[in-house]
C-alpha cells in the first residue's frame, strides 16, 4: 500500500527551523500498531493521521514511542496540508481529537489553533527535579507537563538535562521557561519518557505557558519564542479556557510511504 506522506515544518517562516512533523491523510484507520511503526519509522517528534469524517477530520498523534493526547506543531501541519497542499477550499479546519473539537483558522499565511488552556498547579520542586534539570527552577506548576520557571532567559538556554534522570520522573514532560529579551516569554520542552529529548516547538506547551504568563504579566497576547536549536515562533493568546496558538509553516517534502498491511 501507498500511503501520501509530507513533512511540514511548523511555527517557522524558513526552511529547516520550527518543529518538523510527518502527515499521513489516510481513507480509513489502520491498525494501531502499524501507526506506531510508520511513526516509529518517520523518527519525528510527531507523526500525525487524520481521515475524514461527517463533521472533519479525526486526527490522531504518535511520537516515534507512544500514541499521544495533544499536539499543536502537527496540528498546525495536518491543516497546511489539507489547505496548501489538498486544496480544501475553507479558511478553517476542525479535527475531531483525543483532547475535543480543535479548530484551525488560516488568514494569510497564518494559522491559528485553538487548544484548551491547562493551567498548572503549584507544586514542591523536588531534589530529584533540579538534579535532573542541573539546577533548581523558581518555581513549579503540574499540568499535563510540568512547568518549571527560571529566573532569565539565558538559565533556560544554559540547561543541560539528564535525560535518563527526568524520564524517570513522574512527569509526562518538563517546560522550562523564562522572561523573553525579545519576546514576551521564552521555553523548552524536554519528553525523554516519552521517546523525545527535546522537542523543537511544542504548541501544546503553551497550552500551559500561556495562562501562566497572561497572569503573571497581565496581557492576554503575547509573543513567545522557543529556543531549541532550530528555534520557533509563536503568538499566543488566553481566551478564557481556551488558548490560541499561531504560527507559520512550510512544505519540506511529499512523497509516499510504502507499507504492507
Amino acid at each position: 500500500m501507498r500511503l501520501p506522506l509530507y513533512q511540514v515544518d511548523a511555527f517557522t517562516s524558513k526552511l529547516f527551523g520550527g518543529n518538523p512533523a510527518a502527515i499521513c491523510p489516510l481513507e480509513c484507520w489502520l491498525p494501531d500498531a502499524l501507526l506506531q511503526h510508520i511513526a516509529a519509522e518517520n523518527n519525528l517528534a510527531e507523526t500525525a493521521f487524520f481521515v475524514k469524517e461527517a463533521d472533519g477530520y479525526r486526527l490522531r498523534w504518535f511520537t516515534p514511542a507512544v500514541e499521544v493526547d495533544l499536539c499543536g506543531h502537527a496540528t498546525l501541519a495536518a491543516a497546511f496540508v489539507l489547505l496548501e497542499c489538498l486544496g480544501l477550499p475553507a479558511d478553517h479546519v476542525t479535527f475531531n481529537s483525543r483532547s475535543g473539537p480543535l479548530t484551525v483558522h488560516r488568514q494569510a499565511y497564518l494559522y491559528t489553533l485553538d487548544f484548551p488552556a491547562r493551567p498548572g498547579t503549584p507544586i514542591p520542586i523536588s531534589e530529584a527535579l533540579s538534579s535532573a534539570l542541573g539546577r533548581a527552577p523558581e518555581a513549579a506548576f503540574q499540568a499535563r507537563d510540568l512547568l518549571c520557571v527560571f529566573p532569565t532567559e539565558a538559565d533556560v538556554a544554559a540547561l543541560q538535562p539528564d535525560m535518563k534522570a527526568l524520564a524517570a520522573l513522574p512527569h509526562f514532560a518538563v517546560i522550562a521557561t523564562a522572561p523573553g529579551h525579545h519576546c514576551d516569554f521564552v521555553s523548552r520542552f524536554f519528553a525523554p519518557a516519552q521517546g523525545i529529548d527535546e522537542d523543537p516547538v511544542t504548541g501544546s506547551a503553551h497550552c500551559t505557558l500561556t495562562p501562566y504568563w497572561a497572569a503573571r504579566l497581565d496581557k492576554p497576547a503575547m509573543s513567545a519564542k522557543q529556543i531549541s536549536a532550530r528555534g520557533g515562533d509563536l503568538l499566543v493568546e488566553l481566551a478564557g479556557d481556551r488558548v490560541k496558538i499561531s504560527g507559520r509553516a512550510v512544505l519540506y517534502l511529499e512523497g509516499f510511504a510504502n507499507v504492507a498491511i
